[in-house]
C-alpha cells in the first residue's frame, strides 16, 4: 500500500497524467493546424460547424463541453479571421447563431488531411477498426469518470 506521501506525488496523479496527455495532443495538432491558421480550440469549433452550420453558441458549448466564457474569445478570433459570422436570432436576441463564411467552408477541404496525418503520427490507421474502438473506449471511460466526479 502506498504511503500517504506517495499518494501526493505528481506522477501518481491521474489528473496530471490526463492533463499531460491532453497538452501533448494539443501540441501535436498545433503542427498540423498551423498551415491552416488555426488553433486547436478553433479547429474543434469548426468540426462542429462543418456538421451543424448555424449552430447556436449554446449548442457549440454543449458539443465541445465549454462554457461561453471560454468559447466566446475563440469565436471572436474566428470572426476576425473571416472564418465565421455570428448573428443574433431574430426571434430571441439573446440567442447567437454561428455561421461559416465561404472561407470557413473552404477550410473544410484543407482540414481533411488533419485526421489521417494525426493517425499516422499516433501510429494507427483510420481504417483500423480496433484502434478506433480502443480510442472510443478510452474516451467513454474518461467521460464516465468525469460524470462520476461531478
Amino acid at each position: 500500500m502506498p504511503s500517504p506521501d506517495d499518494l501526493l506525488r505528481l506522477d501518481e496523479q491521474l489528473c496530471f497524467a490526463l492533463y499531460s496527455a491532453s497538452r501533448a495532443l494539443t501540441r501535436a495538432y498545433a503542427d498540423l493546424l498551423e498551415p491552416l491558421g488555426l488553433t486547436y480550440p478553433q479547429y474543434l469549433v469548426l468540426l462542429v460547424l462543418w456538421e451543424e452550420d448555424g449552430a447556436t453558441v449554446k449548442r457549440l458549448g454543449e458539443r465541445l463541453e465549454l462554457d461561453s466564457g471560454t468559447l466566446t474569445p475563440v469565436l471572436k478570433r474566428l470572426e476576425q479571421q473571416g472564418i465565421v459570422a455570428r448573428r443574433r436570432s431574430a426571434e430571441d436576441e439573446r440567442v447567437v447563431h454561428v455561421h461559416l463564411t465561404a472561407e470557413g467552408k473552404a477550410l473544410k477541404s484543407k482540414a481533411r488531411r488533419v485526421p489521417p496525418s494525426m493517425a499516422c503520427r499516433a501510429g494507427y490507421e483510420l481504417s483500423d477498426a480496433n484502434a478506433v474502438a480502443r480510442l472510443e473506449l478510452v474516451r467513454n471511460e474518461l467521460r464516465a469518470l468525469s460524470r462520476r466526479l461531478r
